[in-house]
């Protein structure tokens, strides 16, 4: 298999957290767990090169079993949460954890070649530097929110955001919850969960996140992942591709 990552134009970090790229080019079926990140992707599906099918997925609460064809290949652009009022300009609570089909022409994505991929994510960058410029402008609530929600990991309460960027508690839960389904505190369990991984495929088995104690991290690392620390640590047969695929930083 081939996996690679894309950083996005500079002016889309608030948006978009990468491009990724997944080849099988074996002749066996991969099967892979995904773990919930706190981020939604746009994919492209390939069969032999052959554009096939565009989907919007929902943000994932737990784990979701994948499996890739033999010559298959996926492209993904994988948003940030600020990108759904300001780039797709949609909501996407109704399928949390699911996806929703996307027509082929959708950003006219059918008339790109991905032989090329620096080429592609060029392309991208484009269409979304177009969609941005023709918005009025970012609620600067929203743009803060997300900026402490992923310097913090989510390690803070629903109230101290709140309180750091002059916007009610309520109204947060109910923009979240309109927009992704989920909300915020539910969100923030995903984000601190993640931050987690990196020190648990160290064999950090109790990571350095705000938890109240080792018992409470396993509870909530069950529900999100349907495993424990050792089994994420372990990795069998990389089926965890996050894991696999992540680097240091």
């Amino acid at each position: 298999m081939i996996y690679k990552e894309f950083q996005p134009d500079k002016l889309l970090n608030d948006f978009v957290k990468n491009y990724w790229w997944f080849d099988n080019s074996t002749t066996q079926q991969l099967d892979f767990t995904i773990l919930p990140d706190g981020c939604f992707d746009l994919i492209i599906s390939f069969d032999n090169y052959q554009q096939k099918e565009i989907s919007l997925t929902g943000i994932w609460t737990k784990q979701v079993e994948v499996s890739i064809e033999p010559n298959r290949q996926l492209f993904g652009v994988r948003f940030k949460l600020l990108a759904t009022d300001y780039i797709l300009q949609q909501n996407i609570s109704a399928f949390c954890d699911s996806e929703q089909t996307k027509e082929n022409d959708f950003w006219q994505l059918d008339k790109i070649s991905f032989a090329d991929l620096e080429i592609a994510t060029e392309k991208l960058n484009k269409i979304m530097l177009s969609i941005l410029g023709s918005q009025k402008g970012i609620d600067s609530r929203k743009q803060n929110l997300f900026n402490l929600l992923y310097q913090t990991n989510g390690e803070q309460t629903v109230k101290q955001y709140s309180q750091q960027i002059f916007w009610t508690s309520r109204q947060i839960n109910r923009y979240f919850k309109d927009r992704f389904g989920i909300p915020l505190k539910s969100y923030c369990k995903i984000l601190k969960l993640f931050a987690s991984f990196k020190h648990i495929r160290k064999g950090q088995l109790y990571p350095e996140q705000n938890y109240f104690d080792q018992s409470h991290f396993i509870k909530d690392l069950k529900k999100h992942t349907g495993n424990n620390p050792t089994e994420l640590f372990e990795n069998k047969n990389d089926r965890f591709l996050q894991l696999a695929t992540m680097t240091e930083k």
